[in-house]
């Protein structure tokens, strides 16, 4: 054998190897945020899109001839029919729980879009079930990679900012009548579980409270659908969140503002504020000291046309981090069970408003 050959077929056998390798994934809906999640996964040498599922068949066709992989329109059937090492769920929030734990039990890792689910039950039982069958569980909360978030973070875990004495947080963003009657399951209690905290403000009121780290003391909230015509759900809320460290949280969200206003987060420190707006954070400290974080205009992902430009690349450095934990035997940045804390917390905020009492942490 000469020495062409013998590359030759050294190569043929790293491909190999490499094709060996990787990891068999599935995506089950292919809405609004499927290209959040396929062209990451396509960009990876290591993973293989291998399936696309959306119970409406022409969806999924489409999706699959664009992606060159096979198509379902049951979960329950691609489960049986593709050895897959795991799953990425972009359903209605009401089908994250019992897809998770079909997939748990069939110890297949799971990565699923926010909210966990639509009560505290199902999502506990997400995390029991992913632990008994020793699988991965991941919830997306991509905003926790912006730089303005990982800054604010960092200075507060190193001390430079104190404690935090006091927060608040504002949303205010456009979700049109037009909006919710071009969707067959948002705006319904049922299938969405919520309005704009569990759609809009979470990723923010995530955000918050994973700065702040302590748990909460009790959730004081009011909910109302003050302008919609054709939703069960509220288009606004506001309350106080206080934690058991002392920290209290001053929380308004509406969705039936003409635009979507870059959400803004102050945090009152002890040596310092922050302001987050958007993805723009400034730290500015008792000494006189300045710091700012934005995310980077060059750190760019060509996703396809009509993705909003917000979503970024924070999707792409969440599932990188699930994959890479996966494949190193670890746990990725956000597992369930840290996710189970802001479920915790968003349930805790409807049922105030619900009932029109205050809701007492354990």
């Amino acid at each position: 054998m000469n020495t062409l050959t013998k590359v030759n077929a050294l190569i043929k056998q790293q491909e190999g190897e490499r094709q060996m390798g990787q990891l068999k994934v599935g995506i089950i809906g292919c809405g609004r945020i499927f290209p959040m999640h396929a062209l990451p996964v396509e960009k990876r040498e290591d993973l293989d899109l291998v399936a696309v599922c959306d119970i409406k068949e022409e969806r999924a066709q489409k999706a699959a001839e664009k992606h060159d992989c096979a198509w379902y329109t049951d979960y329950m059937t691609m489960f049986e029919e593709e050895q897959l090492d795991a799953i990425h769920i972009c359903l209605p929030h009401n089908l994250h729980a019992p897809v998770t734990i079909e997939a748990a039990n069939r110890h297949i890792h799971i990565l699923t879009e926010k909210p966990m689910s639509i009560t505290m039950e199902d999502a506990e039982n997400m995390v029991k079930v992913a632990d008994d069958n020793d699988v991965i569980l991941g919830v997306i909360f991509q905003n926790r990679y912006n730089q303005s978030s990982q800054l604010v973070k960092t200075m507060l875990d190193n001390g430079e900012l104190g404690a935090i004495k006091s927060s608040r947080l504002s949303l205010s963003w456009d979700r049109s009548d037009h909006y919710y009657q071009s969707s067959d399951w948002k705006g319904t209690w049922d299938q969405e579980g919520g309005g704009v905290i569990i759609d809009q403000a979470i990723h923010t009121m995530d955000i918050v409270r994973w700065l702040i780290d302590d748990e909460i003391d009790y959730v004081d909230a009011t909910i109302a659908n003050r302008v919609h015509q054709f939703i069960e759900v509220e288009d606004s809320a506001e309350g106080a969140i206080k934690y058991k460290n002392g920290v209290v949280t001053a929380f308004h969200a509406v969705n039936y503002y003409s635009y979507d206003k870059p959400v803004e987060v102050e945090l009152h420190c002890e040596n310092g504020i922050v302001n987050m707006v958007g993805d723009y954070a400034e730290v500015k400290l008792n000494d006189g000291r300045t710091f700012s974080a934005e995310n980077d205009p060059n750190e760019t992902f060509e996703y396809e046309e009509g993705v909003k430009s917000y979503w970024g690349v924070n999707h792409i450095k969440q599932i990188d981090n699930f994959y890479d934990a996966l494949k190193a035997g670890e746990q990725p940045d956000i597992t369930g069970k840290e996710a189970l804390k802001t479920q915790k917390m968003i349930v805790a905020v409807y049922e105030s408003g619900k009932t029109g009492k205050r809701v007492i942490f354990d």
